[in-house]
């Protein structure tokens, strides 16, 4: 969520308009964001467990749910 907010802000502060230029800031701020994960000693994000459900299985509980 961190590099998506990131992003998103760089990419309205820096009017970028064209695919290209979003793709590649995205992709800079995804190395920059790994790259201070790793320094601190973080858990990196492929390191991290694999969830027993997907999101999508939760909402669909979820939904059923509230339908009762």
């Amino acid at each position: 969520m961190f590099r998506i907010t990131q992003t998103e802000s760089k990419l309205k502060k820096d009017n970028i308009q064209t695919e290209k230029d979003a793709n590649k800031t995205h992709y800079n701020i995804g190395a920059k964001v790994r790259k201070t994960i790793k320094e601190l000693g973080g858990t990196m994000p492929e390191d991290l467990p694999t969830p027993q459900k997907s999101i999508k299985q939760l909402e669909k509980e979820n939904s059923k749910s509230l339908k009762k």
